[in-house]
C-alpha cells in the first residue's frame, strides 16, 4: 500500500512538473480534454511526449528533457507544429446563439443571447475549439506570428495567464453544490415555465434558418 501512495505521488509531481511544461492552450489536439490530462497521461506511461502540436519541437524537447525519454518528431496524427493564431467573428454573420462561449478555455469570448460576440484576442490561445460549434461559419482562426510557431511564438507569461483563465473556466461551469435534503425547497412555479428547452432549439433553428437565406441570397 505504501509502495502504491509512494509511485501515485511520484506520478502526480512528474505530471505536475510536465504540465508547466506544456503551452496551455487546452486545444485537445493531444486527444486528451486539456493540458493537465495530457500531462497525467504522459506520466503514467500513457501518452507519448509528441502529441502537443501548439508546444512543437521544442516543446517535445523540453518533455523529453522532464521525462528522460528520446526526443521525437511531432506526430503528424495531432496535426503540425505553426504560427500562433486568434480566432476572429466576423460580425456580419454572428447572430449571438451563444453556442461559441461554453468551449471557450480561456473565456475570451465575450457576447449575449441574439447579441453580437467579439473576442479578446489577448485572452484569446488559437484552440480553434469555437469554430466547429459556429452554426453560420462566422468564426475562423487567423495567423498572427508570422514566421515564429510554437514557444517562439508563445511566452511562459501567456501559457500562466491561459492556465488561469482555465482554470477559472472550469469553476465557472461546474454544478452549484447540492444543499442538504432539509435545507432544500422546490423551485417556485413561474409563468416563465413555458418557456421550454423545446420552444429555445425552435427559436434558435429559425434564427440560423434566416442567416442561412441571408447568407445563400449574398452569395
Amino acid at each position: 500500500m505504501e509502495a502504491v501512495a509512494a509511485q501515485e505521488g511520484a506520478w502526480q509531481v512528474l505530471a505536475e512538473r510536465i504540465d508547466a511544461a506544456l503551452p496551455q492552450t487546452q486545444c485537445g489536439r493531444c486527444d486528451y480534454p486539456d493540458c493537465a490530462a495530457y500531462a497525467q497521461a504522459i506520466a503514467q506511461g500513457r501518452a507519448a511526449i509528441n502529441q502537443c502540436p501548439p508546444g512543437g519541437a521544442e516543446g517535445i524537447a523540453r518533455l523529453a528533457a522532464l521525462t528522460g525519454q528520446t526526443i521525437l518528431p511531432l506526430n503528424p496524427a495531432h496535426g503540425q507544429e505553426g504560427p500562433r493564431s486568434v480566432a476572429v467573428i466576423d460580425e456580419a454573420w454572428c447572430i449571438g446563439c451563444t453556442l461559441c462561449l461554453p468551449p471557450c478555455p480561456t473565456d475570451a469570448i465575450v457576447g449575449a443571447n441574439k447579441q453580437l460576440h467579439t473576442i479578446i484576442s489577448a485572452h484569446c490561445t488559437g484552440c480553434g475549439l469555437c469554430v466547429p460549434v459556429c452554426p453560420v461559419d462566422c468564426i475562423q482562426l487567423l495567423p498572427i506570428s508570422g514566421s515564429a510557431t510554437a514557444w517562439q511564438a508563445w511566452t511562459p507569461a501567456q501559457a500562466q495567464q491561459a492556465r488561469s483563465r482555465y482554470h477559472l473556466h472550469q469553476q465557472r461551469l461546474a454544478p452549484p453544490p447540492v444543499p442538504p435534503a432539509h435545507l432544500s425547497t422546490p423551485p417556485a412555479a413561474s409563468a416563465s415555465a413555458a418557456s421550454t428547452p423545446s420552444d429555445k432549439k425552435a427559436a434558435i433553428a429559425a434564427i440560423l434558418a434566416k442567416a442561412r437565406a441571408q447568407r445563400t441570397a449574398s452569395r
